[in-house]
């Protein structure tokens, strides 16, 4: 399904070449960014390893849990991967030279205000939003978190609107916690810590990243990625965030044509080509 470019954001197309060509890092979300209904498709997978082959480096920043995340590190071709909405980050680095097979060791750094999922907020946020939201549910991947709490709205059918998220999100400030809206699921934790914080920590002290904005793109869909959106100017969506501008109020600067895997795909491609534009063909592309 093809979207018409929601307000406050440009076509894909705006992205210039001179921007492109400074872009080091991209980072995306997973689900609704890179898959589609649920699924990773083939192009999307390709465009990970294409935007590896380009000389980019690659990280997921994701809402899923620990357990998903710990497979995403060891095979998918990324150079790390964000969980929980910034509760950790997973990433692998060469065994010692010589060593059997060529193996990777998995490393892991977790956020030190990270709170445990069995606080007793989250359990009184779980009770309340399951008896006051008819047919939320707990995610079926929650047995595999450390730090969130994972009630779906919108994984598993019956779909709800995003008004029952929304009641969510009141009953978790009520207790006292954060929470965000993803395209499936409302995520609550009690840590001090978002995306973009870990993302940034582990840019700077695994990546060798300086802090300049501008050498960072982003990919997203939905509210959760808000604060990727507000900081680095290189933000783009798939088609799918149409579902949620009424509820932004931070937005990417770029769109999509394609929704989810697809739109990604888009992205990734767009990156690679301009980065390959030769510089008597750039003009004067600007970011904006």
């Amino acid at each position: 399904m093809m979207h018409q470019t929601p307000p406050r954001m440009k076509p894909l197309a705006c992205l210039g070449v001179e921007a492109a060509k400074k872009i080091r890092y991209v980072l995306m979300d997973i689900d609704d960014t890179l898959t589609t209904a649920g699924k990773l498709p083939a192009a999307a997978y390709d465009a990970l390893w294409r935007l590896k082959a380009a000389g980019l480096r690659t990280v997921p920043v994701t809402g899923r849990p620990a357990g998903w995340c710990d497979l995403i590190a060891r095979e998918w071709p990324v150079d790390g991967v964000v969980g929980e909405n910034g509760a950790f980050v997973f990433w692998e680095r060469a065994a010692e030279q010589g060593s059997f097979g060529g193996r990777r060791t998995l490393c892991q750094y977790f956020h030190p205000g990270a709170v445990r999922n069995d606080h007793g907020a989250l359990a009184r946020i779980r009770d309340r939003a399951l008896a006051e939201v008819a047919g939320l549910r707990i995610a079926k991947d929650q047995f595999g978190r450390l730090f969130d709490l994972a009630l779906d709205f919108a994984e598993e059918e019956p779909a709800l609107p995003l008004e029952a998220a929304e009641q969510v999100l009141a009953i978790a400030a009520g207790e006292g916690a954060r929470a965000k809206i993803s395209s499936i699921h409302v995520n609550v934790w009690m840590g001090d810590y978002d995306k973009r914080f870990m993302s940034e920590y582990f840019l700077r002290n695994m990546l060798g990243w300086r802090g300049d904005t501008e050498e960072v793109a982003f990919a997203g869909d939905s509210p959760n990625d808000e604060p990727m959106f507000e900081r680095f100017p290189c933000s783009c969506a798939v088609a799918n965030i149409a579902r949620y501008t009424g509820r932004l109020k931070h937005f990417p600067a770029y769109t999509a044509a394609g929704e989810g895997g697809e739109g990604f795909a888009e992205i990734a491609a767009a990156l690679i080509a301009k980065r390959l534009t030769p510089p008597a063909q750039a003009g004067t592309g600007r970011l904006f």
